[in-house]
């Protein structure tokens, strides 16, 4: 199992302090052998507001590393242009010396298409397009696209990438069609809880490698990357009251972005018109069963068990997302645990696999 770490939270600090998990956080996964560092796309909202593009904050992630693999997780692709995308990958796969991955999405959010609203209504169909386009930029081939004059103008990205293919993993919140289609592209898929069980990511990654085989070859296996929120200490009693109030507050600054659309709260609840009491229930009861359940809470025995069932139905690696609202001195003193955790559950020689 490849550990890795993933960073998605509310908006928090101001300034560079807002920043300052985010990068010690990876300096801490380059020194210690963890195998990717993940930001997300997020816009025009305070939960994940400081993280509006991947590609600047891998290129602060690439200057202050030297090993660790510097991963979009994701970029939104139909709110870009393709070339654009590559153009700025390029830059960072540079800057990091070939350590680049992209996960793309589709995006599912009506507000962030006030970047491209034409985009909207067929997101997935141009999520494919896009990562096929880029796909042919970073290896060097000209594309065609219109120019301000409406000529078809001939392109090639520049700078060249130090890899010459890219990293691509797909990202999916559990639709079955779109681990199939990761499958079909060949790339990696990058899933979370939010809205699956155990069972149902288990049938998922079992249609994602049988599409793949068929597509790919037999012997294709890809790469499944599964983001889980994550505290890991020495006491589990000591973990859950630790992370009750800041993932609490956490579930209930995303209400209109995951909590509503995860399957964590009972159908038909709408938690924003209920009275303070009722929602503050709500959020109770989708804190106890996300703790339980969809998370990596605990200790490193308690991880290992986790880590193993995952490993058992074909995940490959757990992007831990860590910056939930525990206060940061208190998540960079638990990396120590994390980190005992991936050397207990590494395979032969504790290296981690780098995707192609």
């Amino acid at each position: 199992m490849d550990f890795s770490l993933f960073f998605f939270a509310d908006s928090g600090a101001a300034g560079g302090a807002g920043y300052r998990l985010l990068l010690e956080s990876a300096r801490f996964a380059d020194a210690h052998g963890f195998s990717a560092v993940w930001t997300p796309e997020r816009h025009f909202h305070s939960f994940g507001g400081l993280y509006p593009n991947p590609a600047v904050t891998g290129a602060a992630v690439a200057a202050v590393t030297e090993h660790v693999a510097v991963r979009a997780g994701s970029v939104v692709a139909p709110l870009h242009h393709p070339a654009r995308i590559a153009e700025e990958w390029a830059v960072v796969d540079n800057l990091s010396d070939g350590r680049v991955g992209v996960s793309f999405a589709s995006g599912w959010h009506a507000k962030d298409f006030a970047l491209r609203p034409e985009n909207y209504p067929d997101r997935r169909n141009v999520l494919v397009e896009t990562v096929e386009t880029v796909k042919r930029l970073w290896r060097g081939e000209e594309v065609e696209f219109s120019d301000g004059a409406g000529e078809k103008q001939a392109v090639r990205i520049f700078p060249a990438p130090v890899q010459p293919e890219l990293p691509v993993w797909i990202t999916s919140s559990g639709s079955p069609e779109t681990f199939r289609a990761a499958g079909r592209l060949g790339a990696g898929l990058l899933t979370h809880m939010l809205g699956q069980d155990h069972e149902s990511l288990a049938r998922n990654i079992a249609l994602y490698r049988q599409e793949l085989r068929e597509a790919h070859g037999p012997d294709a296996r890809g790469q499944v990357a599964l983001m889980l929120h994550t505290m890991i200490g020495t006491d589990p009693d000591e973990v859950r009251e630790q992370v009750r109030e800041p993932f609490s507050n956490y579930l209930r600054s995303s209400t209109d972005l995951i909590v509503k659309t995860s399957g964590l709260l009972p159908a038909g609840f709408d938690p924003d018109q209920l009275p303070a009491r009722d929602k503050d229930f709500l959020i109770a009861h989708a804190f106890e069963r996300y703790f339980s359940t969809s998370g990596l809470f605990g200790t490193v025995t308690d991880g290992v068990g986790i880590a193993s069932r995952l490993r058992d139905i074909g995940v490959d690696e757990i992007a831990c997302l860590i910056d939930f609202g525990v206060p940061h001195d208190e998540v960079l003193s638990s990396l120590h645990h994390l980190d005992e955790l991936r050397r207990r559950t590494a395979g032969p020689g504790g290296h981690v696999r780098r995707h192609d």
